[in-house]
């Protein structure tokens, strides 16, 4: 009975090994892709933070402006971007950015943008109108794709098909914190100070706004995505360390209760042993 039991513990720290040595590696594939996404989110920031200040002088000094990107479309439905992870096992990392974004749907006619393979996988069969993306995976998606789909953005918002669109994403903040977040993109918001920076231009406002918005709205969907695949490797990472040391504990744990069962194996041979002696 004791051997018996002394090999299902075997078997189990074996099991538990094997699951650690594959946590571990993980850990570190996640911790080396965290890198170059940290480096590739913050080269994508300077050009956000220019674009982000030209429409926003353009908003800020066409108050009266009858523009579409400037004024909510008639139509009541809305468009949600929704950025999530192409693989699990990073926490609650997709988890939450689909609950802050169904917690916004409610009671909402709504398109829905799904980019990263568990975004798709989690919005098949929901229910709302889904948008074509040729994005098959959000980690390393490039400038030029996201314009295409800023584009199909604007042409269905100029379509009034949607009145309003939204990106949710899960920005980072560290290693150890990230925030599922909603913006909103479209129509464009004039800045709420008064005596917002301004900048020069020439040629209308509808015409500038027509030329620049795909840049802009390509560089905020890939900046974005960007903090979004540097939030997914951290939550994984974090996730996978968690689960190496929880998985070294329950081998030390079975190691404890192996020894026990070896020793007591050992006790009641020794028992034996002594009473057959005595018996002779």
């Amino acid at each position: 009975m004791a051997q018996s039991s002394m090999k299902d513990i075997r078997q189990r720290i074996r099991s538990v090994e094997n699951t650690m040595q594959i946590t571990k590696a993980m850990q570190l594939v996640a911790s080396s892709k965290l890198r170059g996404a940290r480096k590739r989110m913050e080269n994508s920031r300077p050009f956000l933070q220019e674009a982000r200040q030209a429409v926003r002088s353009l908003a800020g000094g066409q108050r009266d402006s009858h523009s579409i990107y400037l004024n909510k479309q008639p139509s009541e439905a809305v468009c949600l971007v929704v950025i999530a992870g192409d693989r699990g096992l990073a926490g609650s990392y997709n988890a939450n950015v689909f609950k802050l974004a169904e917690e916004w749907l409610a009671n909402k006619t709504a398109s829905v943008m799904p980019l990263g393979r568990k975004a798709r996988e989690y919005y098949a069969h929901r229910g709302y109108t889904l948008l074509p993306s040729e994005l098959d995976k959000v980690d390393g998606a490039k400038p030029e794709q996201c314009e295409v789909l800023a584009r199909r953005l604007m042409e269905g918002y100029k379509a009034g098909e949607y009145g309003e669109v939204y990106i949710a994403y899960t920005t980072f903040q560290s290693v150890l914190t990230q925030r599922a977040k909603l913006i909103k993109v479209l129509p464009i918001d004039p800045p709420q100070e008064e005596k917002a920076h301004q900048m020069l231009f020439e040629g209308s406002v509808d015409a500038l706004l027509e030329g620049f918005l795909p840049q802009y709205l390509s560089g905020i969907l890939y900046a974005a995505i960007c903090d979004s695949v540097v939030s997914e490797q951290a939550a994984r990472r974090v996730a996978m360390d968690a689960a190496t040391k929880n998985a070294s504990e329950m081998i030390d744990d079975l190691t404890l209760r192996f020894n026990r069962a070896r020793q007591g194996s050992i006790t009641q041979e020794l028992t034996e042993i002594v009473a057959g002696a005595e018996s002779q």
